[in-house]
């Protein structure tokens, strides 16, 4: 190995042949497009460019990347200009962080009907916290709801759940849940958001019910239901089981929101900063937090290929939606709501610190236009590299 950090790249293009050669009848098509979209990932499989320093003179080859949101280092310049529009919705409120779960049984089903389950579990989220929301007892009001889908825990093993950002507080509104015609804005109690007890069980029954009609339509495949009756068998369990729901103490404001979004929004499976080596025997080991012991850091040493495995099963289908908007962050109707609850507020029409927050978090010039020799800013493009389909696939492989 080379004295650079070590990155999934690396981790695939040594173990892509043998990856395909032992599951190539078990990927789909997302993930065998994300085997060989990070395998070129800024190598000459891709083209690319000559870069001259015109003080020092010095000239490198920056090649291409591969652009797919599986890829560690394909996702901060998306990040940045994602974080760059999210700050002009947000509102000088307190905000939340929840988290809702699957349980491992309902997981596993996951895995063989990936579009189906997730987009369920969307629909329930967002059903549970818009619906408990606008019940008069709990707050009567629309929130803000930011919900990103996140399928791993720190060890790479499948643990589907989504995270939330929510606001504090919404527009009143009416017992069918939409914004009064002349609205107020309802705040939360300073500190808590919507009783975890209640959200839990409301989460439960809504995805349970989804389920049950997903399956009644045809749309769900599971060896463990043969019939309606196995079906119902395998769901009783499920109905008195506590589903992990919890909300995290509130964010101090909007700054601390663009913060938290820039470290999940984009977040793949696992960084190249948590990847600590590649034995010659191709072993890999990476970084965890144990969560079932106060976060410790610790280690965890996986054969090459198992690891390849892990990531591979936090692919997503080719088109597949992560990040979503609801309430009054929907596309529909966002600006009215938007600039309704900035009267409210009596805050200006765009939140004045959301641009200098969100610009923050990204580089302010992108890694070729600096020159690694002498630090100059005067670095410019003087030559075009073209792409080389490589012959064997752990180099890089079909990149059309």
């Amino acid at each position: 190995m080379s004295d650079r950090p070590l990155e999934l790249a690396d981790i695939v293009r040594r173990h892509q042949d043998a990856v395909l050669e032992r599951f190539a009848d078990q990927l789909t098509q997302s993930q065998g497009k994300a085997l060989r979209d990070v395998a070129a990932c800024r190598t000459q499989a891709l083209g690319g460019h000559w870069w001259q320093c015109a003080d020092c003179g010095q000239r490198r080859a920056v090649y291409h990347s591969c652009r797919n949101r599986h890829c560690p280092k394909c996702q901060a310049a998306t990040r940045a200009h994602w974080l760059e529009q999210q700050s002009q919705h947000l509102l000088p409120v307190e905000y939340f962080h929840v988290v809702f779960t699957l349980p491992a049984a309902v997981a596993a089903v996951a895995l063989a009907n990936p579009v189906t389950v997730y987009n369920l579990l969307f629909q329930a989220v967002k059903e549970t916290l818009m619906e408990v929301a606008a019940d008069s007892r709990h707050l009567g009001a629309v929130l803000g709801v930011l919900l990103v889908l996140h399928t791993w825990g720190q060890n790479l093993h499948h643990h589907p759940h989504v995270h939330g950002v929510v606001t504090g507080g919404g527009l009143s509104c009416n017992a069918r849940g939409e914004v009064d015609e002349s609205p107020r804005w309802v705040s939360c109690r300073p500190g808590f958001f919507l009783p975890v007890r209640v959200l839990s069980r409301v989460y439960r029954g809504k995805f349970l019910a989804g389920l049950r009609q997903a399956y009644e339509a045809g749309k769900l495949l599971w060896d463990a239901w043969p019939n309606a009756a196995a079906f119902a068998s395998w769901t009783a369990p499920l109905y008195s089981q506590d589903w992990v729901v919890y909300a995290k103490e509130p964010f101090g404001g909007p700054e601390q929101v663009l913060k938290y979004l820039a470290r999940y929004t984009h977040r793949v499976a696992i960084s190249n900063s948590r990847l600590l080596e590649m034995t010659e025997a191709g072993e890999v080991t990476f970084r965890y937090k144990d969560y079932k012991h106060e976060s410790r850091q610790r280690q965890m040493t996986l054969e090459g290929v198992e690891f390849v495995r892990r990531w591979l099963q936090h692919v997503l289908p080719r088109g597949f939606v992560k990040i979503r908007h609801y309430g009054l962050w929907s596309n529909r109707g966002r600006e009215e709501h938007l600039q309704r609850c900035r009267r409210l507020l009596l805050v200006p029409s765009v939140w004045p610190g959301g641009a200098r927050a969100g610009a923050d978090t990204g580089p302010v010039l992108p890694p070729e236009k600096v020159c690694a020799c002498c630090g100059s800013v005067r670095v410019v493009r003087v030559g075009e590299i073209e792409a080389v389909r490589l012959a064997c696939a752990a180099s890089g492989g079909d990149t059309s």
